[in-house]
């Protein structure tokens, strides 16, 4: 049976796949639509396989709030290409309207939903990837429930979306706080909400940072008594170019060895542990104030924090929750 350009458009309207696929399954099928459909589906589900081992560091990421339901969802693919193709856009866009509608609560109940074309997500992905040639995964999954939550798509280019929802009715100010979320990328909405495991593993570091540079300072003051230079004895290659150079000898690098392993053991065996962790604990507030959201700096006016932006309008406003993901690296 011959394969008319009707029936390649018809093929191609139904599955996505290139004008060159369509033929050749149609061809195969011998004009048989449904079977050519199923053909083209089975070579997409064959081709995502052998992706698999892919990278996916592009894709479309949305943001959708409807009857007091909020969700992001990103669709990642190889190439940016494919990432801003139309066909792409609005797979991501379908599969966001439909866990939204379902008020879907995680990523393995978003791939089991069934879309108009009566096949279920996962399975729209996997004939995606195969239409594509690129491999393609769901990812960055998340949701809020309840009212007031506004959604952002920074310059609406579908590469970083945010949810902020806010304890009542202030869209504007929700508006502006889904903004700072997407650019200063808070861990947490306040010091509470910091998980206890991030809050203990944020004070050893500071703790260990604190402790190294005692040790670093005492070490210096050492030095300079001593009347090293010190570049010269900032390392073991600055000590191998002064001996190259002929500023040191080889008996004068020994002894910096020697002064800077006898100082740091001496500062470490006598180092003031209430010191450090006075010093560690105002690294630690630090800390919070860079990464809880509500103790941030606000973007739109350095001088205050986003909680006391919030307080402008209204002395109960605050933030209850927010959402952010994104496909660059950070």
């Amino acid at each position: 049976m011959a394969v008319t350009i009707a029936d390649i458009q018809k093929l191609r309207k139904l599955t996505g796949a290139g004008l060159a696929d369509c033929k050749k399954a149609l061809t195969e099928a011998d004009g048989d639509m449904d079977k050519a459909v199923e053909l083209v589906r089975e070579r997409g589900l064959a081709i995502a396989a052998k992706r698999s081992d892919r990278e996916t560091s592009n894709g479309c990421v949305l943001a959708k709030y409807e009857n007091g339901f909020g969700a992001i969802i990103a669709l990642k693919c190889e190439t940016d290409f494919v990432a801003n193709g139309k066909e792409y856009i609005q797979l991501t866009q379908d599969i966001l309207d439909a866990a939204v509608a379902a008020k879907s609560k995680s990523l393995e109940e978003v791939k089991a939903l069934v879309l108009a074309d009566g096949n279920d997500v996962a399975t729209n992905v996997k004939m995606r990837s195969g239409i594509t040639g690129e491999k393609m995964e769901l990812d960055g999954y998340s949701y809020l429930e309840g009212e007031n939550i506004e959604i952002y798509n920074h310059m609406n280019i579908n590469m970083l979306c945010t949810m902020v929802q806010t304890n009542k009715p202030a869209a504007e100010q929700a508006h502006n706080i889904a903004m700072q979320v997407a650019a200063m990328n808070p861990v947490a909405l306040d010091e509470n909400s910091v998980p206890e495991e991030v809050k203990e593993a944020e004070f050893k570091v500071a703790v260990e940072k604190t402790k190294e540079e005692q040790i670093e300072k005492a070490v210096q003051v050492a030095l300079k008594k001593a009347g090293f230079n010190l570049y010269t004895a900032e390392s073991e290659d600055h000590l191998e170019e002064g001996i190259r150079k002929g500023t040191i000898t080889e008996a004068q690098a020994d002894e910096i060895r020697k002064l800077k392993a006898d100082t740091a053991a001496d500062k470490v065996a006598h180092m003031p542990e209430q010191m450090i962790q006075n010093i560690a604990n105002g690294r630690m507030q630090k800390f919070f104030k860079e990464n809880c959201l509500l103790n941030q700096e606000y973007i739109q006016d350095s001088k205050i924090t986003v909680a006391e932006y919030l307080k402008q309008t209204d002395a109960d406003l605050t933030v209850t929750g927010f959402k952010r993901f994104t496909l660059r690296a950070e």
